[in-house]
């Protein structure tokens, strides 16, 4: 598979895309800590079903520049790279695909702007309309003072424990929250005292979905970027609930598909978003949920994902 990279100006930043094939657009967005490269499978498959992949490095990852203040990270300004990275490359509209912190972009650039995204696939993370309280209060009110984004707050504390050894921050990330650990060692969320290294466990072997050479990566790639630019992201959970205001309780309007992990934490915290899918996406089209798998679902079972990211794109 031939993958074309290069660089365009997009809503005000310079966003890194890779791109592979032909034909009708899918814009696929990563989620925290990957890159553009946690798309490889479903870029050689999305390509020799002759779709156009597009895989953007997102706002502060990789080959795509990190605005310094942190309230350049809203949603808003998320969706509007994507609507600015469509205009860049002249294209009409695409099919928007997020995993992970990219699931919540793809669900709001469907709900804000169904003209250039008229379907929406997401992964791992399930779409929850905006709220009459705002989710860190939620949290509080439920007594989870050491929930994981409570402790990426703090500017700067969350960069020095994941940068010191990003190797490390990696393996370890990729291990617990997949599906590999053994059920006493699963990803709680509600974070030790040491942080969140402290709730990660070490992989007794290299996973068999995540070679060395794809490991090594990722690892250059943080330790070139840091993990400022994605932690960012979960520093404007509350400016996002607030500028959302005006969409409390608004369902997505274009046909829809979510996949997720069985094993995957996430659906441990999420099962209410979860069962109301059918209600607050009304043209949900299919709910795929990938036995064994856990939260890297695209990367640790890429046939189950492109099968049901494939099926879906051919029955729009």
């Amino acid at each position: 598979m031939e993958i074309r990279h290069r660089t365009v100006a997009a809503n005000g930043i310079r966003l890194h895309l890779a791109e592979a094939g032909e034909g009708p657009a899918v814009l696929l967005c990563h989620g925290f800590p990957e890159a553009w490269h946690s798309w490889r499978h479903q870029m050689a498959a999305l390509a020799a079903a002759g779709f156009r992949a597009i895989a953007p490095d997102m706002r502060g990852y990789g080959g795509t520049e990190a605005p310094a203040a942190v309230e350049g990270y809203t949603l808003l300004h998320l969706v509007g790279d994507m609507v600015g990275l469509l205009e860049a490359l002249e294209i009409p509209r695409a099919v928007i695909v997020g995993h992970d912190w990219g699931a919540p972009v793809a669900w709001n650039a469907a709900l804000l702007r169904p003209d250039l995204f008229p379907a929406v696939a997401a992964l791992s993370v399930p779409y929850a309309p905006r709220g009459p309280v705002s989710p860190f209060e939620a949290l509080r009110r439920a007594g989870r003072t050491n929930f994981y984004q409570l402790w990426f707050q703090p500017p700067g504390r969350a960069e020095a424990q994941l940068e010191a050894d990003p190797a490390l921050t990696l393996r370890r990330s990729f291990h617990t929250l997949s599906g590999d650990p053994p059920e006493a060692q699963r990803w709680n969320p509600d974070l030790p005292e040491g942080g969140f290294l402290a709730s990660l466990h070490e992989p007794p072997a290299p996973p068999a979905w995540m070679p060395a050479a794809e490991l090594a990566q990722y690892v250059e790639t943080y330790r070139r970027t840091g993990f400022r630019g994605g932690l960012n992201w979960y520093r404007n959970i509350e400016r996002n609930w607030a500028l959302l205001a005006p969409f409390l309780g608004a369902a997505i309007p274009v046909p829809a598909l979510f996949v997720a992990g069985r094993r995957d934490p996430v659906l441990g915290w999420s099962g209410r978003a979860l069962e109301a899918l059918p209600r607050t996406v009304p043209g949900l089209r299919g709910q795929v949920i990938v036995e064994g798998a856990g939260h890297w679902v695209q990367q640790e079972a890429p046939e189950a994902v492109n099968a049901a990211l494939l099926g879906f794109l051919h029955g729009l």
